[in-house]
């Protein structure tokens, strides 16, 4: 692992050496400088990490010293040397970005621990940074289809109001990325981004995990805990799959919406918050309104600004560039080289009806990143579902062929509800345990 370099500024030839010696034990690598003009050279060559350094020196002083080192690297830390009658210069310079002022005489063990605790936090600023780097990176839409250019369209417009939005689409589409998005082009965008998934949360737990518990309110609830509501206070709370939740939860839901306010579960305080709810759904909630599975009220509320994101099939020009994107992307996380795709393999993919849409492209992509030994992806590399279906005719029997049918029919029906069983159940309109009972005895493979 490389040392990290430290740059000692100091015209006292006594507190170069001293504080250089004390680094080099340490474990670091330290070089040193008479003067702001020799420092500003030496950084230059030495590329430090850290500036220990004197506000008053010959020539150009400390604080002039330090303003041309940031400007040369606005993220090196620089830790400020003073004496009893430079302390005045010294608190300017932490206004114009030092990280600490050091008074002489020195104590070391005060010098060691400041030059830590300054490498770390610069550390985790630039670790801080490379995520941000990588989430927006993840963050935009790819592709420059006709439907995608008008949902960046309705993103930016959506985005710096403070109204609800619902978010419709396919599940795998791309629905939690457009909430992202909402997000980080609102005016809350430094504020947090709460996610919940109300699919994922046994309904006995969804309250506790929307609006916080008071400790002792139920068997387990050993603290006092805050609720997404609360955590998402001044910044935007994403319901994702809204469709799923139950309608008691919905009620209380609807409450906080139209008050701003809420109690934890087992309290009496009432908590207000200003949160902006964006909401997500693979349902037809009008449907699910006349089925009676969703509250009315509660879609007119969520539905102010409803955004619908494309399924795959809706725009198969943009497959050549997810492709390109996805390669990249897997390539730089398991630090390969991208691989290439013939033309005739594109093709094949861009052909795909793709019913897991974007996940589903991603999760092909991911595999064959991995799997595939060559640097070039082949058609021979693909494995796509046959698009072809059975051969009715080849049958004799009426029966035979009904079955083929049916076979053929479920798995075609998997497939465009992503491989989910209850779904697929639900469109087809028989029971769960019955398509399972046909899945098993046709010996349907389930991906």
């Amino acid at each position: 692992m490389a040392k990290a370099v430290i740059l000692v500024v100091d015209d006292e030839e006594g507190i170069r050496t001293t504080l250089s010696g004390i680094f080099d034990d340490e474990g670091f690598e330290s070089v040193t400088a008479a003067s702001g003009e020799e420092a500003l050279r030496v950084a230059k060559d030495a590329a430090p990490d850290i500036v220990v350094l004197d506000v008053w020196l010959s020539g150009i002083d400390g604080i002039q010293t330090m303003k041309e080192l940031r400007d040369w690297n606005p993220d090196l830390p620089v830790i400020i040397i003073s004496g009893h009658a430079n302390i005045e210069l010294a608190v300017k310079a932490t206004k114009i970005g030092a990280y600490d002022i050091l008074e002489k005489p020195l104590s070391m063990e005060k010098v060691l621990l400041t030059v830590r605790r300054a490498l770390e936090k610069r550390n985790l600023e630039i670790e801080n940074r490379a995520l941000r780097e990588n989430l927006l990176r993840k963050s935009r839409l790819v592709g420059n289809s006709s439907k995608i250019q008008q949902l960046r369209e309705q993103i930016k417009m959506a985005a710096v109001s403070n109204s609800r939005v619902l978010i419709l689409g396919e599940s795998g589409s791309g629905k939690e990325l457009v909430a992202h998005l909402l997000h980080e082009n609102s005016p809350r965008a430094g504020k947090p981004f709460i996610e919940v998934n109300c699919a994922a949360i046994p309904q006995e737990l969804i309250e506790s995990e929307l609006f916080g518990h008071e400790k002792g309110s139920f068997t387990g609830a050993f603290e006092t805990k805050k609720g997404k509501f609360e955590q998402a206070d001044n910044g935007t709370l994403f319901l994702d799959e809204i469709g799923d939740m139950s309608l008691q939860t919905q009620a209380k839901v609807l409450r906080v919406i139209e008050t701003q306010e809420f109690q934890r579960v087992g309290g009496n305080k009432n908590i207000k918050v200003d949160v902006r709810i964006i909401s997500a759904t693979n349902k037809d909630l009008q449907e699910e309104v006349k089925k009676e599975s969703f509250r009315e009220d509660l879609f007119f509320r969520l539905n102010v600004i409803p955004i619908r994101v494309p399924a795959l099939r809706e725009r198969p020009e943009d497959i050549p560039v997810l492709i390109e994107y996805f390669l990249e992307s897997f390539a730089s996380e398991y630090g390969q080289q991208p691989k290439e795709i013939t033309p005739e393999a594109a093709r094949m993919l861009q052909k795909h009806t793709w019913p897991g849409n974007i996940r589903e492209l991603r999760n092909v992509l991911e595999r064959l990143v991995i799997m595939t030994t060559s640097r070039t992806i082949t058609p021979a590399d693909l494995f796509m579902p046959d698009s072809k279906g059975a051969d009715y005719f080849a049958v004799d029997s009426l029966k035979d062929a009904r079955e083929l049918f049916e076979k053929d029919f479920i798995a075609r029906k998997l497939e465009e509800n992503g491989w989910n069983v209850s779904k697929t159940s639900e469109v087809l309109d028989i029971e769960r345990s019955n398509l399972h009972r046909k899945i098993k005895a046709y010996e349907i493979k389930i991906p």
